[in-house]
């Protein structure tokens, strides 16, 4: 099996997420959490054995009671068929292997236990990762990893069948906030653990001209009332089953009892007649 390549520089990470904790900016996972506690309550069933992985345990200690906190190493500290509810909480957009991450997760299920995922997807901070790409060509000539690249919700959604779950799903709430400037929403940045932590990032200290430019460029491209500036954080959410006998099956194709016009009681046309859909 081949070892997936290195994206996190994990004693940075550690190093970030730690000083995050002085002053923490955790509205993004006060926001994860109340959406988390949503989705159990429509599944309305009562876990007794529930754990969470993150990088922010002082956040999610008491989001879901008596889960027992586990840190999102690439090992993660669970044993098999232990838990019936597993939460990976803010953390999964850090990781090197996604999918082990989530294997993990799913041995560690009971059979039909529940996993559910909140991570940043692909339309994060895309106002800063445009400002900042643009302010380094001027100021620089060229690129460097800056933001952690995050996946889109489809890309995501198959994670969850490659690491084995049954009854995928994926959504996401993109939300959008507004900043004084630019530096302020790099400070809420640091606040939340979530700065540069790329195994390939640029060690150089960065001049002061390329931040000044950026924070031009961004007030410039993504205004918001009121003279302050917007950014987008896209929270994702994935949702599978551990598979159980219990769960519903796929029909095998071929294997319908009657015909779909007959179950919703219309007229069956030829196969060449046109169809046309609109939508309002």
């Amino acid at each position: 099996m081949s070892t997936p390549p290195r994206l996190t520089d994990r004693t940075a990470l550690t190093l970030h997420r730690q000083r995050a904790t002085r002053d923490p900016a955790a509205f993004l996972h006060d926001e994860a959490i109340a959406q988390v506690q949503e989705r159990l309550e429509e599944v309305n069933r009562t876990f007794t054995s529930p754990a969470i992985i993150t990088g922010h345990p002082q956040l999610w200690a008491n989001a879901i009671p008596g889960a027992r906190i586990v840190a999102d190493n690439e090992t993660t500290d669970l044993l098999p068929l232990a838990h019936d509810l597993v939460i990976h909480a803010m953390a999964l957009h850090w990781a090197d292997d996604p999918v082990g991450q989530l294997v993990q997760a799913r041995r560690a299920l009971r059979p039909d236990g529940l996993l559910i995922a909140v991570l940043f997807g692909g339309q994060t901070l895309n106002e800063l990762r445009a400002a900042l790409a643009e302010a380094e060509i001027a100021v620089r000539g060229g690129l460097s990893p800056r933001i952690a690249p995050m996946g889109e919700i489809r890309d995501l959604g198959a994670l969850l069948q490659r690491a084995g779950f049954a009854l995928p799903v994926a959504d996401s709430t993109p939300l959008r906030v507004t900043y004084a400037t630019p530096l302020h929403l790099m400070r809420d940045l640091r606040a939340m653990g979530e700065t540069n932590a790329l195994l390939a990032r640029d060690r150089r200290p960065a001049p002061r001209a390329l931040f000044t430019q950026a924070a031009t460029l961004y007030a410039a491209g993504f205004p918001a009332e009121d003279g302050r500036i917007r950014a987008t954080f896209d929270l994702v959410f994935l949702t599978g089953w551990a598979p159980d006998d219990s769960q519903p099956k796929a029909l095998r194709p071929g294997s319908a009892k009657g015909r779909l016009a007959e179950a919703l009681g219309v007229t069956e046309t030829g196969l060449h007649d046109d169809v046309t859909s609109h939508r309002d």
